[in-house]
């Protein structure tokens, strides 16, 4: 129950990051990083929805529990004991 409540809180604010880049650049400003990778004027505001794209789809993960096995998948080979 917990997860699911955890996930749909984090895919509002997945959505408001996504629906809201304009107002969110307007107040916190640009990023140097990603205006001078992502194209000039709208490199921020890209960024901000691209952001917004990946806390949906971790939380969607969350939701159904995916999240241990891919973590496991992506970083098993560090941890390996031999």
């Amino acid at each position: 129950m917990l997860k699911i409540i955890i996930g749909l809180i984090g895919i509002a604010a997945g959505f408001m990051l996504v629906w809201k880049s304009e107002w969110i650049y307007q107040n916190f400003g640009g990023i140097a990083w990603a205006e001078k990778h992502f194209g000039t004027e709208g490199g921020s505001r890209i960024f901000y929805k691209l952001i917004g794209i990946f806390v949906i789809l971790v939380s969607i993960l969350i939701m159904t529990g995916l999240i241990g096995g891919i973590i496991k998948a992506i970083f098993s080979r560090l941890f390996m004991v031999q």
